[in-house]
């Protein structure tokens, strides 16, 4: 609590000279600056980026990770294990090396190519929580809706996929804080034409602007604490534990329940259902 409080007092202190172990006045006058367009140009830009690499990282991680959790191929651990390295090594000499290549192809200090370097981070939070997801699914639904005449696609989409959305929630919310607060990235690849509201802080702090800076890192702070609460709320703990012989909990339950309803609405509504049962009402 230490730090945070330091924070507060200091987006409060509208003058604090040395040596006052308080500040002389206290007031609201930097964080009247969060309507001025020094800071809400950041704050968009994080956001839109953040946007932009959430659905871009959900659109690899999904079907991977279900390919991943289903199929059996080889060089499927060492696919696994290439989503890993980017947090396995030290972000500053990964990032330099990107930035490197970027100024090579014309993405340096561009949106482009800060939302690529994002994704580097993102997808690894993203593939491996959906992955994890679909792994922790049932297999037996799917095999029944292809016993009863569903292709892969169809059985993915009516069965897998609405099982997966509170793991999708939480993936997206992951990759999302990630992009919001990632700092290193930005700034190498993007400074000094784009600018998020990590590098804000930073050049305020590297000014001496205690209070822009700290003002800034409450703001970073808000969309964490709420985002985290939803997804302690979305994702339960059966979406992350492979479900062995022993059985599943009452939830896992309820959602292969629904599954399976899903699936026989599915067969209900198929065409090789309904000619079965013309053709057993012509026989009776």
């Amino acid at each position: 609590m230490g730090p945070l409080l330091s924070l507060v007092v200091w987006s409060l202190a509208e003058r604090w000279t040395y040596p006052a172990a308080w500040p002389q006045r206290l007031g609201f006058r930097y964080w009247s600056r969060m309507l001025t367009a020094d800071f809400l140009d950041p704050l968009k830009t994080g956001l839109g980026i953040a946007a932009v690499v959430t659905v871009a990282a959900l659109l690899c991680a999904v079907p991977l990770g279900y390919a991943l959790a289903r199929l059996r191929f080889p060089g499927r651990t060492l696919v696994l294990l290439a989503f890993l390295l980017p947090q396995a090594f030290p972000q500053l000499p990964v990032f330099a090396a990107a930035t490197r290549e970027f100024y090579r192809w014309g993405l340096a200090g561009t949106i482009t190519g800060v939302v690529l370097v994002h994704l580097v981070g993102g997808l690894v939070f993203a593939v491996w929580t959906m992955a994890a997801v679909f792994r922790a699914m049932d297999p037996a639904l799917e095999e029944a809706a292809h016993n009863l005449g569903a292709s892969a696609t169809r059985a993915f989409v009516t069965v897998s996929l609405p099982l997966a959305v509170p793991g999708i929630v939480a993936s997206a919310l992951l990759v999302f804080l990630y992009s919001l607060d990632e700092f290193t990235g930005t700034l190498l690849v993007g400074a000094p034409f784009v600018t998020t509201l990590p590098v804000y802080m930073y050049t305020a702090s590297q000014g001496y602007e205690m209070q822009i800076a700290s003002v800034t890192a409450l703001v970073l702070m808000a969309p964490g604490v709420i985002l985290l609460l939803l997804l302690e709320r979305v994702l339960r703990a059966e979406y992350l534990t492979p479900q062995k012989r022993r059985g599943i909990s009452r939830a896992s339950r309820s959602d292969c329940s629904a599954a399976r309803h899903t699936t026989m609405r599915f067969l209900a509504s198929a065409p090789e259902t309904r000619s079965r049962r013309s053709a057993k009402a012509v026989t009776t």
